[in-house]
């Protein structure tokens, strides 16, 4: 069963307030407006057994194959029962649950927006972080009856409904079932040394005494057809292909799995694991996921975690803080600056993305928020955004995300989405994610020459592919939206 992804188009809903709405930002400098032509849509509608979530737009350097653009998202893991066959549809996650583990997915897209997720076997994948530091690991499994027909039904269906552009399905790391964990950052190497490889850091999680903990793993590709994981080695690490390689003298088709590799943790300059700072059950954890943008080539790593001193208090009360780690070569061991704290005291389960702006010397900041009291609509879930006044971390510092009490969450620097929702007024979102260039820095596609980005979010309160009502992340659809960004007016 395919995933179709809708073409770009322009909501015919009317903004908040029915007029285009502005608010000022980068220390004064711009303001940011939405109206009812700001173009949104809908990215992605899953079948009923399927979830997308967390996707980032990369546009390459290459036109041709592998870019011109290259999508890596979280997705659900294979699991037994499908497997077995495409029509089971395995053990359901709450619409509710603030974190979903899954497969960490990466596709090749053409510049329209209108594409196609064929099913495709995973070529690579691992299973997480176990005992502290071990994975177990999978070999390539057969195609099954099921899946091949499920395949031709959705090539048929593609070719019926037009859909003439495919993402198809490369490379996939999975995390265990019921464990969230899997967000992921691609980034272009050192291309400027000869670096051919893309850098993937992802979370994954290891027990704890008090549960499970985040930690950072590493991956590579330089053809997005397979992934290399960074394992432990005698002495270090070393990079070893994802899944098992054939046995000498048999042929691929019947290979044997090899002992699993130990994913090696992402280390700081001075040796020590880069890891969430709580530990806790299932998925209350939190920490580490963000992203990655290249300025003069230093890698700048954002991510939110949970405060040290919050990690026994209630999910609802742990507040989180927003820190920056930089890097001149992420796929180097024991590159990664120590963690400097850039704002603290945000309200929980704050999602934070950070990068270049557009055309523009400054930082461009979008987080989790909901619209104050006084908005229309009332204190609804929406996407905020910021603008800095430069590119230095003490202009992030300087930026007031959230109004007074800051727990509540509201802000006046909202967006106003419009999409999705139920019919109660509720929406949801998270998990958003934006395009870039390869180095992680502001992009939008070439249709949208203008605009300041393009998003994307999860939206759990919308209704499923299937118009089933029951609380399921499975088939929720995933919006899309732009915003327009301006200097200010000068006064009078």
């Amino acid at each position: 069963m395919a995933l179709a992804v809708a073409a770009p188009q322009a909501s015919a809903a009317p903004p908040p307030g029915g007029n285009a709405a502005c608010y000022v930002t980068g220390g004064g400098a711009l303001e940011i407006c939405r109206s009812a032509d700001e173009a949104e849509g809908v990215y992605v509608v899953p079948p009923p057994c399927r979830f997308v979530h967390d996707v980032q737009i990369l546009r390459l350097k290459e036109t041709g194959p592998p870019g011109p653009l290259q999508v890596i998202y979280r997705a659900e893991p294979p699991r037994q029962a499908a497997r077995r066959s495409e029509e089971a549809c395995p053990a359901d996650l709450r619409a509710t649950d603030p974190a979903a583990g899954g497969a960490v997915r990466i596709g090749r897209q053409v510049e329209a927006l209108a594409v196609t997720l064929p099913p495709t076997d995973p070529r690579f994948w691992s299973e997480g972080l176990k005992g502290g530091a071990s994975a177990e690991a999978s070999g390539p499994r057969r195609r099954s009856r099921v899946s091949r027909q499920a395949r031709r039904e959705a090539r048929r269906a593609a070719r019926e409904a037009g859909e003439t552009n495919k993402m198809t399905f490369r490379a996939q790391a999975q995390a265990p079932e019921g464990d969230p964990s899997g967000g992921a950052m691609m980034v272009a190497g050192r291309d400027w040394a000869g670096d051919p490889y893309y850098a993937i850091l992802a979370t994954a999680t290891e027990p704890a005494a008090e549960g499970r903990r985040r930690v950072l793993v590493q991956a590579r590709t330089y053809d997005f057809q397979g992934l290399d994981l960074r394992v432990t080695a005698d002495p270090g690490t070393e990079w070893k292909p994802f899944g098992a390689e054939p046995e000498p003298g048999r042929r691929r088709g019947r290979s044997r799995p090899t002992a699993p590799p130990t994913p090696a943790r992402v280390l700081d300059e001075m040796g020590r694991p880069i890891v969430g700072n709580c530990a806790a059950p299932g998925f209350e954890l939190r920490g580490l996921t963000g992203s990655i943008s290249v300025i003069d080539r230093v890698y700048h790593y954002f991510y939110t975690d949970v405060l040290p001193a919050d990690c026994s208090a209630p999910p609802a009360k742990r507040r989180m803080a927003l820190y920056l780690r930089t890097s001149r070569d992420p796929l180097a061991e024991r590159t990664w600056s120590a963690p400097v704290t850039l704002i603290e005291n945000l309200p929980a389960e704050t999602e934070i993305r950070v990068a270049k702006a557009r055309g523009m010397d400054r930082w461009a900041v979008a987080y989790t928020c909901s619209r104050p009291v006084t908005a229309s609509g009332g204190p609804v879930a929406d996407l905020c955004l910021h603008y800095t006044t430069d590119l230095s971390p003490g202009s992030i510092t300087a930026l007031t995300l959230f109004a007074e009490p800051v727990a509540a969450g509201h802000s006046t620097a909202y967006l106003g989405l419009r999409s999705g929702g139920d019919a109660l007024g509720r929406f949801g979102r998270e998990s958003f994610g934006w395009m870039t260039d390869r180095y992680g820095n502001l992009d939008a596609p070439a249709i949208y020459p203008d605009k300041g980005g393009f998003l994307t979010w999860l939206d759990r309160r919308a209704p499923r592919i299937d118009g089933g009502d029951a609380s399921s992340l499975y088939g929720r659809p995933v919006y899309w939206a732009t915003w327009t960004v301006r200097p200010r007016p000068a006064a009078p």
